[in-house]
């Protein structure tokens, strides 16, 4: 499944709401939420939802998720993001398997949200993901290019669909009716709680500690437009550190570009863990002189997640994402629930030991720009470590080159990685541009590892979103 830079569609255009994610089904429950009369909030839960169960490799009910809300007024951050066992071993990280998942924090995530921002009842927003789960979903063309080429399909799911084809996920359905008829409390103190015990190294009182809490995000501003984004323990400073250092450099080239990623990846590996302060690394005599220093580059590998936003009538804004990690996670699904759980805490690897009842360095980030106390719009790239290399790429791209959302996400990417610089197809003509950076270039068509993303974007009043080819969904709105 080469990918060719070729003319695309342009940015889908609004004049009320607009959803975008990266599966149709997801974008449709949205747009329906919105049309009922929910708000922003109401239409990321209904569209994470149904994502659950469109895209079951890149995350789910086992998983974790991170959201900015611009409620009209400020911005909110919401972490979800489980910790690690309180009995866990510290212990060099397992890659899959039972003892390298997280306590689920998705579904604490939704309730928190709700309860705070909604405007309708969590059971209506997810009606929509339990009415696709029953039925079936058809897979998308790159649903099922990346399940088919995952690590670890779980078998209990079967062979992976063709495009087109039709598959369910057993006990997911039921699932998602307990969390909407009972409440999420069931999902972690009742029977699906005990059975996520039972198949992983979880205890009871992991479950039972499970929330989301609401945190003050980061930001910096990037050429007159503010950048926010998650504070640790994801790499959301990743993102911002990189567009500092960029501003520095001046002109956003290549080569600029490759620098200041590369030093803020360097950054964020050694100092982003649970509860940091990373505050320093945005303080602009430290940008100025890091921008001077020597980069290196460390490993990183990819991983499964879905990005959406969404923007309503009244200006709520909403950047969403929700990850297993890998492709399947840990690759243990719960009996008789449809549940895939993460393996998050394989992430801990950046600190070489599980840190029991802590939370690991996380890849998931979303963002949101901000123009003169104007909201400008979410945006996010999923796509395991790429995330924030990818943000400092599209958010440069809308802002150093004004494209629109859907330009901007068609433009080929670069991943760093290791002593590599991996070129996208649309890129192999201007490796010479790379290689000035030092690092070996890799002409790599493998569209997986260089993720996908969607964007929605507020213009002179104009609503422009953006969906990720790379991806199977779309960007809608009315």
């Amino acid at each position: 499944m080469n990918f060719r830079f070729a003319p695309g569609r342009g940015s889908a255009t609004a004049s009320s709401a607009m959803v975008a994610t990266s599966q149709m089904t997801s974008t449709l429950a949205g747009l329906e939420i919105l049309r009922s009369g929910g708000n922003a909030v109401d239409a990321a839960i209904a569209a994470a939802a149904c994502l659950c169960v469109a895209e079951p490799m890149s995350n789910g009910l086992g998983g974790d998720c991170f959201a900015l809300i611009w409620d009209g007024q400020q911005i909110h951050g919401l972490d979800a993001g489980g910790a690690a066992p309180l009995s866990a071993p510290s212990a060099p990280p397992e890659s899959w398997g039972p003892n390298s998942i997280v306590v689920p924090a998705v579904v604490a995530g939704w309730a928190e949200l709700n309860a705070r921002f909604g405007r309708l009842g969590l059971d209506r927003c997810l009606q929509a993901s339990i009415d696709i789960a029953d039925s079936g979903v058809a897979a998308g063309a790159n649903t099922a290019n990346a399940w088919l080429k995952a690590r670890q399909a779980p078998q209990q799911f079967g062979e992976a669909p063709k495009t087109g084809e039709v598959f369910r996920l057993d006990g997911l359905a039921g699932s998602l009716r307990v969390i909407a008829d009972q409440g999420p409390s069931e999902f972690y103190l009742g029977k699906i709680g005990e059975a996520i015990v039972a198949s992983s190294w979880l205890e009871p009182e992991d479950l039972a500690a499970a929330q989301a809490k609401w945190v003050t995000p980061l930001s910096i501003r990037y050429r007159g437009i503010d950048v926010f984004e998650m504070p640790p323990p994801t790499q959301g400073i990743a993102a911002l550190e990189g567009l500092g250092i960029l501003e520095q450099l001046g002109e956003a080239t290549p080569a600029n570009q490759v620098r200041a990623i590369a030093l803020a990846l360097e950054d964020a590996r050694k100092r982003v863990r649970d509860g940091a302060d990373v505050s320093d690394l945005l303080d602009p005599q430290f940008l100025q002189r890091r921008s001077l220093e020597n980069p290196t580059i460390a490993p990183e590998p990819s991983g499964g997640t879905v990005y959406l936003c969404v923007v309503d009538s009244d200006g709520m804004a909403v950047s969403f994402i929700q990850s297993l990690y890998e492709q399947f996670g840990s690759g243990v699904v719960v009996p008789g629930t449809g549940i895939v759980l993460n393996n998050r805490a394989s992430c801990f690897s950046v600190n070489g030991v599980v840190q029991p009842g802590r939370r690991p360095y996380h890849t998931t980030i979303p963002a949101m720009l901000m123009d003169g106390g104007r909201l400008r719009g979410p945006v996010g790239v999923m796509g395991g470590f790429i995330q924030a290399q990818a943000h400092v790429q599209l958010i440069s791209a809308l802002i150093d080159r004004g494209l629109d959302p859907q330009e901007a996400l068609d433009l080929p990417r670069f991943r760093l990685d290791q002593d590599a610089i991996r070129l996208e197809e649309g890129l192999w003509d201007r490796s010479s541009e790379f290689t000035r950076s030092g690092h070996r270039v890799i002409l790599d068509d493998n569209r997986l590892v260089f993720g996908g993303g969607q964007a929605i974007q507020i213009l002179d009043g104009r609503i422009l979103g953006g969906s990720d080819a790379r991806k199977d969904g779309f960007a809608a709105g009315f």
